[in-house]
């Protein structure tokens, strides 16, 4: 008779599946993958910023020869050279920052699927919202 009191409180628990858990794990991973391409756009975003400004500068100087910086070196170059370097530099910036926003849209949606499952089975015994 006692038995049967411990298997029914026991009964109550929430019984946790290998599926549930590789759900939980993955999103845990791309939680944190989102948090890393929220970094990555940001930096990208600011890498976009600085090159129009370095673009802007350049088209209101009027000297032939500007310097420009490769690793931590100057050079002299000429200004329409570094202009379509720069122009260069923001294209493949702009087509880079538009494949992180991408993918940040997948991870959300997916995350927003994983929730779903998961609140589904475990109501209020788990917590997928971030502080």
């Amino acid at each position: 008779m006692m038995q049967q009191g411990k298997s029914s409180s026991s009964g109550s628990e929430m019984q946790v599946t290998w599926e549930d858990q590789q759900n939980i794990n993955t999103f845990s991973r791309l939680t944190n993958r989102f948090h890393e391409l929220e970094d990555d756009i940001k930096f990208a975003k600011e890498k976009c910023d600085n090159l129009e400004d370095a673009g802007n500068e350049l088209i209101l100087s009027d000297e032939e020869m500007v310097r420009y910086q490769i690793g931590e070196v100057f050079a002299h170059f000429p200004r329409e050279e570094v202009e379509t370097k720069i122009e260069e530099m923001k294209e493949a910036t702009f087509i880079s920052l538009e494949k992180l926003q991408q993918e940040k849209e997948s991870i959300v949606s997916q995350m927003a699927e994983l929730k779903k499952v998961l609140y589904a089975k475990f109501k209020d015994s788990i917590n997928l919202e971030e502080d």
